[in-house]
């Protein structure tokens, strides 16, 4: 096909060995990680300025997961919208987010390891959490260790 044509075709080679246009693509990526999409998705729009963006599809974890930003004051108030598919959220932001991300495969991380590993991930003693999942429930390192408890890491943001 030429540059200039508005629509790309994918070419799939049948037995004879000639080149014949494919109804449907021939590689379809398949959704690895809601959570880590999600977080990536709002990093980006954080970074561009954005004052909102919208996370789809929803989770439960990624719910929780905001729910511990918005306590520490990173992101605004959130909506769930259910469109009767996997849903979607829309996120206020405020400007103060400047890094968040998934951390895969989720380490077990012990109530004496979660110094250690937030050292690693974050920039400063003075800012920043490491999100887990607990026997508790979701919640931050600090409370973590508030509550005598370990888990699982599934991710951070500063």
């Amino acid at each position: 096909s030429s540059t200039n044509d508005s629509k790309a075709t994918v070419s799939v080679l049948n037995w004879s060995g000639l080149a014949t246009p494919s109804p449907t693509p021939a590689f379809i990526m398949t959704r690895m990680s809601t959570l880590a999409d999600a977080l990536k998705t709002m990093a980006n729009a954080s970074r561009r300025g954005k004052r909102q963006v919208m996370l789809r599809p929803t989770s439960k974890v990624l719910i929780k997961f905001l729910t511990v930003m918005q306590k520490h004051g990173y992101i605004n108030e959130f909506e769930l919208v259910d469109d009767h598919r996997g849903g979607k959220i829309v996120v206020e932001l405020n400007g103060r987010l400047n890094k968040c991300g998934v951390v895969s495969p989720r380490y077990n991380m012990a109530l004496t390891d979660i110094e250690d590993f937030t050292t690693y991930l974050l920039p400063s003693r003075q800012f920043g959490f490491v999100v887990m999942t607990t026997s508790l429930g979701i919640m931050d390192h600090e409370e973590a260790k508030r509550k005598h408890t370990g888990g699982k890491v599934l991710g951070f943001f500063y």
